[in-house]
């Protein structure tokens, strides 16, 4: 991230989530990044499952999301808000995950990745008959 709060969002990204798009914060203290229309799906079905805790899940949510476009060079401002509830100084990590993309700290990134047991995943992927 440069001094601006500016960074480079991957192009294999942007192809498939588009020229605009939101950036919010997340349940796992980094940001989300999906299309307006996903977002408001995911939130949507949050408060239908749940209506009273989803509720405080949508206020959370889009009290930190901002839309963004990325510019000609590729790069996206980040908020200073959503800077700091991700911790996010300097270094990022831009994560695809299924139907979102994730930015994190490179620092909390690297914690959880040391945090996974690859065993124990394997496990749980045989126990789900996958």
């Amino acid at each position: 991230m440069d001094v601006k709060g500016r960074i480079n969002f991957p192009a294999k990204f942007r192809e498939e989530i588009g020229a605009r798009f939101l950036i919010a914060p997340w349940l796992d203290g980094c940001l989300i990044v999906v299309t307006e229309e996903k977002f408001s799906e995911m939130v949507d079905s949050y408060t239908a499952a749940q209506p009273i805790k989803g509720r405080n899940i949508a206020r959370f949510l889009y009290s930190g999301a901002t839309t963004v476009e990325p510019d000609k060079q590729g790069r996206v401002i980040i908020a200073q808000a959503l800077r700091e509830y991700a911790q996010i100084e300097k270094d990022v990590k831009v994560v695809g995950v299924g139907d979102r993309v994730e930015i994190w700290s490179a620092d909390r990134w690297d914690a959880l990745d040391a945090s996974f047991d690859k065993d124990a995943m394997i496990s749980i992927l045989e126990e789900m008959g996958l």
